[in-house]
Parts: structure tokens; sequence; C-alpha cells
């Protein structure tokens, strides 16, 4: 019952007075817990925030025990973003958001490397459309997956507009115009296929916002409503950041 892997930091909770209960996303054991001993010492500072990337060694008796992880820091990314709020709020929902919905270690190779991608992301001036792709992302991992390319009414990959709440489907402009009210626009950033010129034409962030109003719609029914799962309160801080700020390319 011994490995080392990569990993990033999702969630601490203290253990004791010295000790802390690591949760992190492998690439090859996926989400895994563990207890790191001497958590608080000078020479682990700064090291277990999440949004880390860490070297980490897991061992333990027995497999089913929470076992003992030895940490050492490769990416100090939670420290890149202090000054930035948008993107270290989109940092702190996606690791808050892998901590409460991916089942205990089950590998998700895929998601892990695009939750890297994701951070390095952060620190550009396009994080929060690639925020909202990682939604996307996740909810294809957790078996939800949208189906942005092309109309589901019919099949074709033009003037798409919107998206239906019951099949996670696009639909084309012409095709979703009796049913708009109860339709999810599809801001053109994530349409697969070709958007329609009328969301071409949106201002970013309006886009941004439907991106958000679209992901959330699916995670809340699909994954916290259906798995009995808490809300992440750490993705509401980041919808009511982009809400009340005119967050454009904010860094």
């Amino acid at each position: 019952m011994d490995w080392r892997d990569d990993g990033i930091v999702l969630s601490t909770r203290k253990l004791g007075e010295n000790s802390v209960r690591l949760s992190v996303l492998t690439r090859d054991y996926g989400r895994h817990a563990g207890l790191v001993r001497g958590a608080t010492s000078k020479s682990m500072r700064g090291t277990l925030e999440p949004g880390n990337e860490i070297r980490v060694g897991w061992s333990a008796r027995l497999a089913e025990h929470l076992g003992q992880f030895r940490c050492e820091l490769t990416g100090a990314h939670a420290a890149d973003l202090l000054l930035h709020a948008g993107p270290l709020m989109a940092m702190s929902s996606a690791c808050a958001m892998l901590d409460a919905t991916l089942p205990e270690r089950e590998a998700h190779p895929d998601l892990y490397r695009g939750t890297v991608a994701l951070i390095s992301a952060l620190k550009s001036e396009q994080w929060l459309p690639a925020y909202i792709r990682w939604e996307v992302g996740l909810l294809e991992e957790l078996g939800y997956g949208l189906a942005l390319d092309r109309c589901a009414a019919t099949n074709e990959t033009e003037n798409l507009a919107f998206v239906s709440p019951k099949s996670g489907r696009a639909v084309g402009e012409a095709s979703g115009q009796a049913y708009r009210d109860r339709m999810l626009p599809l801001p053109a950033f994530l349409a697969s296929g070709r958007a329609s010129q009328s969301r071409k034409e949106m201002s970013l962030l309006e886009q941004l916002r439907d991106g958000l109003k679209l992901t959330g719609f699916f995670i809340h029914r699909d994954i916290f409503e259906a798995k009995g799962i808490k809300p992440v309160a750490a993705r509401d801080r980041l919808v009511s950041h982009v809400w009340r700020t005119d967050i454009g390319a904010e860094k």
C-alpha cells in the first residue's frame, strides 16, 4: 500500500494540533485522501493551498485505511492568483467542485489533465471562458455530457442558439423559437457547431453569464439534486462575482 503520483490540492481539514486530512486529485489514483503530519510547520507553509500542484506519496498498512501523505510542492498556483479575485475564485470553485462530486479513489486522467490546463489558463485573459469549458468537461466526465455540435431537431450544425434542458442537446434558432422561454441560451463560444448570428453579436459578458447559467442548470439538477450533494459555496461565490462585476476579460 505505497504509491507516488502528481496531484492537485483540493481541500484540507484540520486533525489534531499539527495534522490535516488532505484531499487531492491525483493523475492515476483519482480523488484521494490522506493524513499529512506536520502540516502547520514552516517548511509546509503555503504548500497545501487548493489549486497547488504537489508530488505526493501515499502509504497505509491496508488499502481501506486513510493512510499518510508525504507532499512536495511543484506548482504554487494559489500564490500566483492572490491579487486576482475572479481567477482565484474560479480555482477555488474548481477544487471544491472536484472534492464534492468525484467518487473517491477512481481515476479520471482526462479530468486531471483538463484541470491542470485550467489552472494554467486562469493566469490568462480568457480565464472565465476556460473555467466554463472546464465545467462542461466535468459534466461529461460524470456522465452528463452536453451535445452542442448540432440541432437536436434538424441535425444541422448551423445557427445554433439554444440548449434543451431535457436532453442537454443544442437546438437551432429557427427550431427553438416557439419554445425559447423554456430553452437555455447557448453562448457562441460554447457551440461546437456554428452559433447563430444573434448569439455571436451578444457581448462577452452576456455570453459568460449565459455559460454559467447553462452549466449551472445541469450541475444543480443532475449532480447536486440527483445525488443529494449540497451546492458548492465556492461556485456560488464565483457566480455572484460575475453577476456584480463588469468582468469582461478580468485578469
